[in-house]
Formats: C-alpha cells, sequence, structure tokens
C-alpha cells in the first residue's frame, strides 16, 4: 500500500522535488566554485536545510549569488510541501484516497455479481430489488454528488463513466454475471452493451432504452433484455385499471418480507444428484414444503406453465415455483439447493 502512486502523489512530488533541488545545487557547486561532490553535495545540505553552518570553502561572487537562489528555492519548496501535506492529511484527502483503495482492493475479489450503470431512478430501484434477493452488485455512476446523496453500506459504488473500457475492467465485469445500463442516452447504452458483450460473451446484459427505435439496435449490440421505462409505466397503469386485482397479485409477488410471496428459480445444477432427472411428480415439491410448481423451462428455452406432473427436469432447464419466503426457505433447505 504504501507504493500506491496515487495515495501519496503529493509526497512523491515533494521527494522528488527536494531532490532535484539537491541534484541541482550539488551540480551548481561542482561547476561554480569546482568543489568536489562531496563538499559540493554537503554545501548544499547545509544551505536548504538553513543550518547555519560555516561555508566549506570561501564563495566566490557567482557563488554567492547561487547559494542565494538555492536559499529561496529550497525555502519556498519546503513551505509549499508542508502545506500541500497537511491539507493532504488534515483535509481529509489521505483519507478519502485510503477508502477508494480499500474498495479497489474489494472490487477484485468480485465475482459472479451484477454491475448497474448509472444511478438515475431506474438504477436506484434496480440496486433496491438486487438488495431484496441477496445479490452482490456495484454501481458505476460519475456524479460524485449522487454517490455521496445515496452512500450506505448495503450499495457499493465506483465514481467514472459507464462508457470507459477502463472503468468497466475496474468493476471487474470478466467476472460479472450481468450488466444492467440504465443510462440516460441511448447511444451510452449501446456503447456499453457493445463493451459489456466484447468483455464477456456468457453474461446476461440488461438495457434501458428511452425510445422505441433504439430497442432493435441495443438486441444488435448483445442486449438479452431490453427495456422502456416510460412505456411499462404506462401499461402497468392502465392494467391497475383493466385487471386491478391481477395486477395487485403480481405486485404482491414481487414484495420480500413475511407477507408477501415469492417466484423462485430452481435449475437442474441446483438440485441434488438424487433428485436429478426426475418427474415434478417424483420430486413431490407441493407437499413436503408448501411451494408450487408453476412453470418450466426446457432446454430449447420453451417456457411451460403449470407443466404436467410427467415432465422429467432434464440438464439446462429450469422450475420455477411459487411461496411464501418461509416456504421458500424451506424448499432450499429440504432439498440442500445450491441457491
Amino acid at each position: 500500500m504504501l507504493l500506491n502512486y496515487k495515495l501519496f502523489s503529493k509526497i512523491y512530488y515533494f521527494l522528488i522535488l527536494l531532490l532535484l533541488i539537491i541534484l541541482g545545487g550539488t551540480a551548481g557547486y561542482m561547476i561554480i566554485e569546482g568543489w568536489s561532490f562531496i563538499n559540493s553535495f554537503y554545501m548544499t545540505i547545509i544551505t536548504i536545510s538553513t543550518v547555519g553552518y560555516g561555508e566549506v570553502n570561501e564563495l566566490t561572487t557567482y557563488g554567492k549569488l547561487f547559494t542565494s537562489f538555492l536559499i529561496i528555492s529550497s525555502f519556498g519548496t519546503f513551505a509549499f510541501a508542508i502545506t500541500s501535506i497537511t491539507t493532504y492529511v488534515v483535509g481529509g484527502e489521505y483519507k478519502r484516497y485510503y477508502k477508494e483503495y480499500k474498495m479497489m482492493k474489494e472490487l477484485k475479489k468480485l465475482n459472479d455479481h451484477v454491475i448497474i450503470c448509472g444511478f438515475g431512478r431506474v438504477g436506484k430501484q434496480a440496486a433496491e430489488d438486487l438488495i431484496a434477493h441477496n445479490n452482490k452488485f456495484i454501481v458505476i455512476e460519475r456524479d460524485q454528488e449522487t454517490i455521496d446523496e445515496n452512500k450506505n453500506d448495503d450499495i457499493t459504488f465506483l465514481k467514472g463513466d459507464s462508457t470507459n473500457d477502463d472503468t468497466l475492467s475496474q468493476a471487474c465485469i470478466r467476472n460479472a454475471k450481468a450488466v444492467i445500463t440504465c443510462l440516460p442516452k441511448d447511444a451510452d447504452n449501446i456503447y456499453v452493451v457493445l463493451a459489456a458483450r466484447e468483455f464477456n460473451e456468457k453474461m446476461i446484459i440488461v438495457s434501458r432504452a428511452s425510445y422505441p427505435s433504439a430497442v432493435s439496435k441495443l438486441r444488435m449490440a448483445g442486449a438479452n433484455n431490453v427495456i422502456m421505462p416510460d412505456s411499462i409505466g404506462g401499461s402497468h397503469m392502465a392494467s391497475l385499471i383493466a385487471n386491478p386485482d391481477v395486477m395487485e397479485f403480481l405486485d404482491m409477488i414481487r414484495i420480500q418480507g413475511d407477507q408477501g410471496c415469492n417466484v423462485e428459480t430452481v435449475s437442474y445444477s441446483e438440485l441434488p444428484k438424487s433428485l436429478q432427472d426426475k418427474t415434478i411428480g417424483e420430486l413431490e415439491a407441493k407437499k413436503i414444503t408448501g411451494v408450487t410448481i408453476i412453470g418450466y423451462r426446457s432446454v430449447k428455452g420453451a417456457y411451460i406453465v403449470n407443466p404436467p406432473v410427467e415432465t422429467v427436469v432434464v440438464p439446462g432447464s429450469k422450475l420455477f415455483v411459487l411461496g411464501n419466503p418461509e416456504e421458500i426457505k424451506n424448499l432450499i433447505q429440504h432439498f440442500h439447493l445450491q441457491h
């Protein structure tokens, strides 16, 4: 950590400047007075430190002028250094750099996490839902004021531009399982999708779109899903009028808590070997834990609602189960799911 350049940059600047003054002073006395390296170096040290020792040898007129210049320059250097270092430590700059350094060390350990690009209204909602589902994530945000206003223990912020490849690399995008890009400009979202897909071909990418014309471009760039918040919001509001009971039930499913219902996925690989390649009827999930298997996703990506009991859970398939939080917890514990 002591060798971290950014953390101690101002101290390094002072040391480099001091070294240049010593070298310049030593060379100056050797050239002007014709002294040896040791005498020139010693004269330089006692001059810039202002200890008041006598001169090594009698100075010539040019030597006196050079010594005066050396005293003035070294005095200004030390005054600048003291001011800078005091501001650096007392003003909290070092503390901020240290926190950033610690955060970067933690980021390097991230794996199988989600990256949220932008922390506006959409990004904030995405973060809240990921927290509710206990998903690891990091938020890339360029506005320091937004970061300061929303800092808390549940959210890790990385200050930077999401359209910058270096920033994405700092967020360990190669090890991420998903990217949610919700920047206000469609062009920026397209770039993030392209860059993310180049970094990681297998990750899930969900992008925001502000205009319908950008949807096809985002999908071509590599986005798995494209969401138009305004369109979804309008449809949701209309559905609350047309089918209020259905929408309220679906909203309740999204709630995390003792009173809510949850839909969870269970993939083939998460099942213990004793339960793999069994039929839904053989799993008897409803009888044992209270949850209901409401859906099945085949290897080819086809979705089956209320799948028949003879449906076999094969490699690459997934189950969708509905239940309250306690029932979901019982399901995981009973089947020893790696969930």
